[in-house]
């Protein structure tokens, strides 16, 4: 071999070989890539900062894992400081070059370049091969730790424990509160959650079960008058233009409410109160519901719900409670105390409540944050709700099988935690609201200053008066006519020139306009606000449009979507039902003649203001009163009749039940056992509804009030009997409109859910069994024997 051919093959070898340097130290970086990615945390033992949940093991095998790393990375250096020497420049001759070229082949020439890389991917697979074996111990004995502790309980008394554990194997990481808890995405922390933090899974015998917080019921306190306000104002704050109407209004009215307070303690003396904890959660007030009020307070827009909240919050205060208020949903996770995350989660602690009062917007917002704790807490809501919620609404189930589900109901409430403006809803609770009461010398200049000819409309914004023009000109050629529509800079078109539009006026200034006005006429909208109610008391009579048909979800857009099928006589139906002549006037505008009449009768009629005792301040604390101190839909009710009782009542063919002297209405009998309940049994009065007929409307006739808490009390075939139905058969049947009589089958109709017990609802097909109650004169919530 020539000198020639020596260095050509040279150069071709050292070409050849950093091509195989780069392949090399590709394969190295890979392979150790590889090996850090497979082991990465898997050769440390448990740390101190673990999780108390979670099982760590230590991975056996560590010494000889690093052993074989160690292996891989000297022969890689060899390799690469070998390609280093050959490839950099030098003065040495060709033949030093040549005994450095043939001392590195003969490092390869045993096996052979081919064979040599082979090895190595060789070694590579057998180091696999001793990882997965490890992997394989560290898993099982993870497995063998936790097995022993962890393993899903089969308790028959927890039967979503399985399925709720598969949930959060899948679901943990969803919301960051499941992390709060301390889940960490192992059995034992799934198990420990939902044992300890919710309640589908039963407690864990190997957990310190001391850890747990004992819950202690805070020691009862009494409850005692406040009349200063002065605190309250400090609550509501500022920042609002609906937070400065409601302290205006509590400012206002802070005297009346004293004085109403005053004399309320004084007809509970020796009555122990407990004080309450309550949270007013105003959810339409909030950012996070768009608070479309507040900007309209000064420009016209709806104030009702407003004055029912000041006075809500003002009642709540004076009663003497615990009161906490809130205006935004950051303010509501300060008060409940909710986790950080999305909202699947319990509160972190006992609900630090014994009540709490929101309305629709706040409800869902409940829900939203307190996510599986509403559930558990939902019997202490009590929701503000304006126009009403039936129970076939309410029911969720009931209500999307059979056609009621709408954007607001479906919650699954004792319809009595609804709370209303007006007593329209028996199956509700009625909450109201007060009006500014007079003094006797006040009401006698109110008297001596009345403007005979003088007619204020009900109507604050413009479009309120389109198309009332007939009826606007008729009045005219009576009465000099005045407003209070808001505008800005130029008077509404909508309003006509004779006129006199004073503009919105603050509620003092509107105030002494109805004190001088001799009539308050509605046009028909809004229903069922405060206003009139205002202009009555401050001598006003009001004259309103009735409805032929009436209003209702079923026909009119206002009312579609709204819980409730109610039917709306007039503008105003408590005033037509309650009040009634000579303060207020019912009658069909689309009569010219009528209207007229209606006019000239008012001018002639001198009438003394009025305001019925409920919406006085003293009506509406004690109402209040009531309702805290006896609705509690926490407890269980005792079932009835009894479990196991003999249900023999004296032997007589009426059971319970007997005959109201010179009727047929029937009462709870006084020789038959009383049972607990408010209102008590002594109020009861049953009886049957015509075919088609609710039973609102047939206590109404009767001059009762439909009382649903005492369904429980008429729902046995004894009432049947003793209202003479005679019942070919008696089924059980989940039925808003039951329990009931069907005179075309003679079956006889039990309730088997008591949330679908519903005074309202009728049926063509059915006579209902209507549970009545008397109630008192100015405050139709509370019986007579109520407090």
């Amino acid at each position: 071999m020539t000198s020639g051919d020596l260095s050509m093959m040279t150069r071709r070898c050292l070409l050849t070989f950093k091509p195989f340097r780069i392949f090399v130290v590709g394969i190295g970086f890979f392979s150790l890539c590889f090996l850090m990615t497979s082991l990465g945390g898997q050769f440390s033992a448990k740390r101190p900062v673990d999780s108390p949940f979670t099982t760590r093991a230590e991975v056996f095998g560590g010494h000889e894992s690093r052993s074989v790393l160690k292996k891989i990375s000297d022969m890689l250096e060899v390799i690469m400081k070998r390609m280093d020497a050959l490839s950099r420049p030098s003065n040495a001759t060709e033949s030093h070059k040549l005994d450095e070229l043939a001392s590195v082949l003969d490092r390869f020439q045993p096996i052979g370049l081919v064979e040599r890389i082979q090895a190595i991917a060789q070694n590579m697979s057998d180091m696999a091969g001793r990882v997965e074996q490890i992997l394989q111990r560290s898993i099982a004995s993870k497995r063998v730790r936790e097995g022993t502790l962890c393993d899903i309980p089969k308790d028959p008394r927890y039967p979503d424990c399985p399925g709720k554990m598969d949930w959060m194997r899948s679901r943990w990481t969803s919301d960051p509160c499941y992390a709060f808890y301390g889940v960490d995405g192992s059995d034992c922390s799934f198990l420990v959650y939902l044992s300890e933090v919710e309640w589908f899974c039963p407690p864990l015998a190997w957990r310190n079960q001391t850890a747990t917080p004992t819950l202690k019921t805070p020691p009862r306190q009494q409850a005692n008058f406040r009349f200063d306000t002065g605190a309250l104002l400090e609550q509501v704050g500022t920042g609002k233009e609906s937070l400065n109407f409601m302290r205006r209004r509590i400012r206002r009215l802070a005297a009346q409410w004293a004085s109403a307070a005053r004399r309320l303690d004084d007809k509970l003396r020796g009555h122990w109160r407990d004080e309450k904890r309550i949270l007013v959660h105003v959810g339409f007030l909030t950012e996070e519901s768009g608070d479309v009020f507040s900007p309209k307070v000064l420009k016209g827009g709806p104030l009702g719900e407003m004055v029912q909240w000041a006075d809500i919050l003002t009642a709540l205060y004076v009663l003497g409670h615990d009161l906490k208020i809130s205006v935004s949903v950051k303010e509501l996770h300060g008060f409940l105390g909710v986790p950080p995350g999305r909202g699947s989660c319990p509160l972190s602690g006992p609900l630090p409540f014994d009540l709490m009062y929101t309305d629709y917007h706040g409800l869902k917002q409940m829900k939203q944050h307190l996510g599986l704790s509403l559930k558990k807490h939902k019997c202490r809501i009590r929701v503000i709700d304006t126009f009403g919620t039936e129970p076939a609404y309410n029911h969720e189930e009931y209500a999307t099988l059979h056609g009621y589900r709408t954007n607001w109901g479906y919650w699954n409430l004792n319809s009595q935690q609804y709370m209303t403006m007006f007593p329209h809803t028996p199956d509700n609770s009625f909450m109201g609201f007060v009006a500014e009461e007079l003094n006797d010398t006040t009401r006698m200049n109110i008297q001596r200053n009345k403007v005979n000819n003088m007619a204020l409309v009900y109507g604050k914004e413009a479009n309120m008066w389109k198309g009332k023009e007939t009826f606007l000109s008729i009045l005219h050629r009576h009465m000099d006519i005045h407003g209070t529509v808001y505008y800005e800079t130029q008077r509404p078109p909508e309003v006509p020139a004779f006129v006199k539009n004073h503009g919105l006026l603050p509620p003092r200034d509107l105030q002494q306009l109805l004190r001088k006005a001799k009539l308050f006429v509605g046009f028909g909208f809004p229903y069922e606000g405060p206003a009139p109610l205002e202009a009555i008391a401050n001598g006003c009579v009001f004259l309103q449009p009735k409805f032929s048909p009436a209003h209702s979800s079923l026909n009119h857009d206002f009312f579609r979507g709204k819980p409730t099928s109610r039917e709306v006589s007039s503008q105003h139906p408590y005033a037509e039902q309650y009040i009634g002549r000579p303060h207020v006037i019912t009658i069909d505008f689309n009569n010219t003649q009528e209207f007229d009449a209606a006019i000239q009768d008012v001018m002639k009629t001198n009438v003394q203001p009025f305001l019925p005792y409920e919406y006085t301040s003293e009506g509406m604390l004690e109402r209040i009163h009531a309702y805290i101190h006896n609705q509690d839909f926490c407890s269980p009710e005792a079932p009835f009749p009894p479990v196991n009782s003999s249900r023999v009542w004296q032997g007589t063919p009426l059971a319970p039940f007997m005959l109201l002297p010179n009727s047929s209405v029937l009462m709870w009998a006084t020789n038959a056992t009383s049972h607990a309940s408010w209102p008590p049994l002594s109020s009861l009065q049953l009886l049957a509804s015509l075919q088609d007929q609710s039973c609102v409307k047939a206590c109404q006739d009767a001059g009762l009030i439909c009382e649903p808490a005492l369904y429980r009390f008429v729902n046995i075939k004894e009432a049947f009997a003793a209202l003479d139905f005679q019942c070919a058969a008696l089924e059980s049947e989940t039925n808003h409109l039951f329990p009931a009589f069907s005179a075309e089958t003679a079956e006889c109709g039990l309730q088997e859910d008591p949330l679908l017990f519903s005074c309202a609802g009728a049926s063509a097909k059915y006579q209902r069994l209507c549970p009545c109650r008397d109630y008192r004169d100015g405050q139709v919530a509370l019986c007579r024997d109520c407090l």
